[in-house]
């Protein structure tokens, strides 16, 4: 996979300063990562970031955020969680543990999602296989079955158990991601949640693979009262033009976006760049120094809370 490099200016260091990146891969993790959580958390004092959420596909983080931040004074780190199926899926128990960890973002399925197969179809013969894909893989030939976590019935309607923890999620209120849902599960949950009471739905990288909503679906999304996430990783290895996301941010409003990188694979730039690669991009797209900041600074205060 190619990586396009990204050098940021003083110029767009500056912009990001006081921001928030609350989508980023550290250590400790399953996977191999770039660097861990500590060592994280010192880089972004030295950079000038506030903080950052530490995203595992596999366990809650609330607890381990408020050690890192108290072993680091100056940065806050936010406690996360990702209804796979290492947590239980759809489980509201464990949404009510972490919210009363200090957990602040839920996230719906990701590897585990029925919008992801990797890991549940034979690969064909020289496909590269992702590492999560792998684990599921291992597990299925040692009689562990990984299967899919649903959120929504054969006919569409949303299941008992996410509604339960849709209600879970509105009663801490904590900040619902969609995670890799599919498109159809996206808009049923998304309204689901608001009906629920949810207040903050973030469409997580619309640009996504398992996602790739039209700018037309951002916008049927933001019109439900959503915001839009934009990951760094998902232009920056061609997954999508820097067109189509530029078009995205436009066509929702400045307002409605917030910025992450979705670092810290080895193979991807240090984690604590990614929000100033960001504005080099935005700069380099025509956006202003007041949008960027509206959009990569405030945004990410707003959803941190």
């Amino acid at each position: 996979m190619a990586i396009e490099s990204v050098q940021p200016s003083d110029r767009a260091r500056e912009l990001v300063r006081g921001a928030y990146d609350l989508h980023v891969h550290v250590g400790p993790d399953v996977p191999k990562r770039v660097i861990d959580d500590l060592a994280l958390a010192r880089r972004c004092l030295e950079v000038g970031l506030a903080g950052f959420g530490l995203k595992s596909h596999y366990t809650s983080t609330a607890e381990r955020a408020q050690v890192v931040a108290k072993a680091v004074p100056g940065v806050r780190v936010v406690g996360t969680l990702t209804l796979n199926r290492a947590v239980g899926g759809m489980n509201p128990v464990a949404v009510e543990i972490a919210a009363r960890e200090g957990a602040r973002i839920v996230w719906m399925p990701t590897f585990d999602s029925a919008a992801e197969t990797a890991g549940r179809v034979e690969p064909e013969p020289g496909v590269h296989v992702p590492i999560w894909a792998r684990l599921q893989h291992e597990l299925h030939a040692q009689g562990i079955g990984v299967d899919p976590v649903e959120v929504t019935d054969a006919a569409g309607n949303v299941l008992p158990e996410t509604r339960l923890v849709l209600e879970s999620v509105a009663r801490h209120r904590l900040v619902l991601a969609t995670g890799h849902l599919g498109r159809d599960d996206v808009f049923a949950v998304v309204d689901a949640a608001f009906e629920a009471g949810v207040e903050t739905v973030v469409v997580t990288h619309p640009e996504f693979p398992s996602q790739n909503f039209s700018i037309d679906e951002q916008k049927q999304l933001v019109d439900r009262g959503c915001l839009v996430e934009r990951c760094l990783s998902t232009p920056l290895s061609r997954k999508t033009t820097w067109e189509h996301v530029y078009e995205g941010i436009r066509a929702v409003g400045i307002a409605n976006n917030f910025f992450s990188s979705d670092f810290g694979n080895p193979d991807y730039p240090s984690v604590e760049e990614g929000l100033a690669m960001w504005a080099e991009k935005l700069l380099e797209g025509g956006f202003d120094d007041g949008e960027i900041t509206e959009m990569v600074v405030e945004g990410s205060k707003r959803v941190a809370g």
